[in-house]
């Protein structure tokens, strides 16, 4: 075990060093780009990365000695590619992207403290299940619910503005992995026969069917087709995992299809979102404009990007928040936009890794839904801004703009780590 935790450890330390200088030279890049000269907060810039990556490495060294090594560093050079684009956009939102970023990295830290053990949070499941839910509905209270761009998806406190969504998907993640390790036998037990076709009983259908409800109240009532898809794909796809039966796995197809379209039918907010994914230049003046700017930008960019500070990708509205994959594909090319997809395919693929070596079914499961919820929310975003899916106004995990994400991002990190350095620790205890 000790040389395990002597590897990962000093992959974790090299991989942290090459990102703080990836994002130490864009950052210097950017700024030779807007005035010619070198930054002159330069070192103090240097000096706030440094930290706060080196305290997230003591703690984990200290408080997850056997987690996976590649994790922390790739979280760090996206929240870096980030912080560096935001600045370039608006020096004011750097300012508060910092803060969150030094508050995400404390709750990290916190996380890593208060869960000694993954497995202990199965014990409260119906609790997370409440606080889940009880989130994801704020937004539809009066007084402190909150309409920002058509979503009602904020709450806000005095000048304070917060998504309790992305806190939600956390909780519903851990509720999700305890309930379908209590049930999987039931789910697994197929006694119904249509010709060659296998049914379960109609009754278990009901954890389904109230996930596909949950989710239509969200798509409808808070007018969030990210939050829907992200909640619904990955109760799904954990379902699908834990019973290995894929009636669930098509099932939810047909129900979120059916669901989508009578929600296309009923509602214009729908309607609006698919009509601009599909035709956006027919309207490029006006609802349009986002995406059509956007692919725009991706346009100018070609392969090697125009550089740093040298593209115009402020003429996409809300640039910093759902656009900033465009941003980059403006200024760093494809190359960039490559780089920063296969930051995330290395977090997914990593996600996944530790699901399957973990020791016990609940963090197992709860090691895949946490990965859902990265790997789908990275896609919905990704695939809106580049016209593959309609527009859904989530952000861009690690990257974007916002306080909520980064706080919500650094706590599912900490939660896969911990599963991760547990699943070692037993596997040297038993060896």
């Amino acid at each position: 075990m000790a040389p395990v935790r002597a590897a990962r450890r000093t992959t974790e330390l090299g991989l942290i060093v090459l990102s703080v200088l990836v994002t130490v030279g864009a950052y210097a890049l950017a700024s030779l780009g807007r005035t010619a000269s070198l930054p002159a907060n330069i070192v103090p810039f240097l000096g706030m990365i440094i930290g706060l990556l080196a305290i997230a490495h003591v703690a984990t060294r200290k408080l997850a000695p056997n987690a996976d090594g590649v994790l922390l560093p790739m979280a760090g050079l996206l929240n870096g590619i980030g912080y560096v684009v935001i600045a370039r956009l608006d020096r004011d939102l750097a300012g508060a992207q910092s803060l969150w970023s030094a508050v995400g990295v404390g709750a990290y830290i916190a996380t890593l403290v208060v869960v000694k053990r993954a497995r202990d949070l199965e014990r409260y499941r119906y609790t997370f299940a409440l606080f889940g839910v009880g989130l994801l509905l704020m937004p539809l209270l009066p007084i402190i619910g909150h309409t920002v761009n058509g979503a009602r998806i904020w709450i806000r406190f005095g000048p304070s503005t917060f998504q309790p969504g992305e806190i939600a998907k956390l909780a519903l993640a851990i509720f999700f992995a305890g309930y379908l390790v209590e049930k999987r036998e039931l789910l697994q037990t197929f006694t119904r026969r249509i010709g060659p076709v296998s049914l379960p009983d109609p009754k278990f259908l009901g954890p389904v069917l109230g996930a596909w409800g949950f989710s239509l109240v969200v798509m409808i009532f808070e007018k969030d087709l990210g939050s829907s898809l992200l909640f619904f794909a990955l109760f799904v796809a954990m379902l699908w995992v834990a019973t290995a039966r894929g009636f669930y796995l098509a099932l939810g197809g047909i129900l979120f299809s059916g669901g989508a379209f009578i929600a296309y039918r009923a509602f214009s907010h729908v309607e609006n979102r698919v009509a601009i994914w599909l035709h956006p230049f027919d309207d490029a003046g006006n609802r349009g404009f986002q995406l059509v700017q956007s692919l725009f930008a991706f346009g100018s960019g070609g392969v090697f990007g125009t550089g740093l500070s040298l593209g115009s990708p402020t003429k996409i509205p809300e640039v910093e928040t759902d656009f900033i994959f465009a941003a980059i594909g403006e200024e760093m090319g494809l190359l960039g936009t490559v780089a920063i997809v296969t930051a995330f395919l290395l977090m997914v693929g990593t996600g996944l890794r530790i699901a399957v070596q973990a020791r016990s079914d609940f963090e197992k499961l709860l090691a895949l839904g946490l990965t859902v919820t990265l790997g789908v929310q990275t896609f919905i975003i990704l695939g809106g801004v580049t016209g593959l899916v309609p527009l859904t106004g989530i952000t861009l995990p690690f990257v974007s703009y916002g306080g909520s994400s980064l706080l919500a991002n650094y706590i599912l990190l900490a939660l896969l780590l911990r599963i991760s350095s547990d699943s070692v620790e037993r596997a040297g205890a038993r060896g």
